[in-house]
């Protein structure tokens, strides 16, 4: 009765070590589909609520605000542009392009990775954690010449995609940048991995309307930078901006399928196992009572074999 007991105990234990073991399996192959699904769907309602506060803002306060940027620029080059901004500077600059007080200052389109990021002031890691961050010290994304702004991505986030693919940026590609009533349309023109401290190919090109996308390189690693920059040219109508409501975001199939399928194999396996616990031959009423017969009577033996070694001791 104490040697079937433990049996059982056994094979409970190993059920519930090997659901365990397949929840857990699960768990870290769901994770990065399912965070960046997340983190795309924060994407999407961040520049849908941009644009909900941008249509409130009339033309003259859309251009106000543009006029503002555009001076701050001029004061930057004017000034000696260095990529560093002074620090008492700073409350300024996080106050310009700012219309819903989040700090998103617009977004950016690169339809050949197929993504679309909010950009935000700063690069700060809570930033860079979810969207794509305006390196303080370069000129407001809102064009102009003498000027080149430096958007900065984190790629290889479990979390994310955001500039994981930057790699497959080519010479002729494009990107779009929205600020404002502001469309940007930006065509690479050069590529670099550089070290982190080497910085010249960010300094400004006279006469050039330059914006700069940065991640670090290689892959995992991140020893090195890469610099896709890309020089303005005339906005392409294929290359507009569509905002997809939250509501409606579309799920990637690198996304859907394993979010579907492996839930689908967890609850095979999880059936299968319980099916095979559970699922014992039928017994009639005469095999069990002299199973239990046996038992008792293997309990007994039991129990004359131990008192026998007691007295002998």
């Amino acid at each position: 009765m104490k040697q079937k007991k433990a049996k059982k105990k056994s094979s409970k234990a190993s059920t519930l070590f090997l659901i365990f073991f397949v929840v857990a399996g699960l768990s870290l192959l769901l994770y990065p589909s399912v965070a960046n699904y997340v983190n795309s769907l924060h994407s999407s309602r961040a520049i849908t609520s941009y644009n909900d506060a941008l249509a409130q803002l009339g033309d003259d306060a859309q251009q106000a605000m543009l006029d503002e940027a555009h001076a701050y620029n001029k004061k930057l080059f004017d000034d000696g542009y260095t990529l560093i901004l002074p620090e008492p500077r700073k409350p300024s600059y996080f106050k310009l392009l700012d219309i819903t007080g989040t700090g998103i200052m617009g977004y950016i389109e690169i339809q050949k990775l197929g993504v679309m990021l909010p950009i935000y002031h700063g690069t700060a890691e809570e930033v860079l954690q979810i969207a794509v961050g305006h390196i303080e010290g370069s000129f407001l994304p809102v064009g102009g010449e003498n000027t080149h702004t430096v958007l900065s991505g984190h790629r290889g986030l479990p979390s994310a995609k955001l500039f994981t693919d930057l790699d497959k940026m080519t010479i002729g590609d494009t990107f779009t940048i929205k600020v404002l009533k502001e469309e940007l349309t930006y065509e690479v023109d050069q590529i670099l991995t550089v070290l982190p401290d080497e910085m010249d190919a960010l300094n400004v090109v006279p006469g050039e309307d330059l914006c700069t996308l940065i991640t670090c390189t290689p892959y995992g690693i991140n020893t090195h930078r890469m610099l896709v920059r890309g020089r303005r040219i005339d906005n392409i109508e294929e290359a507009r901006v569509i905002i997809v409501p939250p509501g409606a975001f579309r799920i990637p199939n690198y996304i859907a399928i394993p979010a579907i399928g492996i839930p689908l194999l967890f609850l095979f396996l999880l059936g299968l196992t319980v099916y095979s616990h559970f699922k014992r031959p039928k017994r009639s009423i005469d095999e069990l009572e002299q199973m239990l017969r046996k038992d008792r009577e293997k309990d007994d033996e039991d129990e004359e074999e131990e008192t026998e070694e007691e007295d002998k001791e």
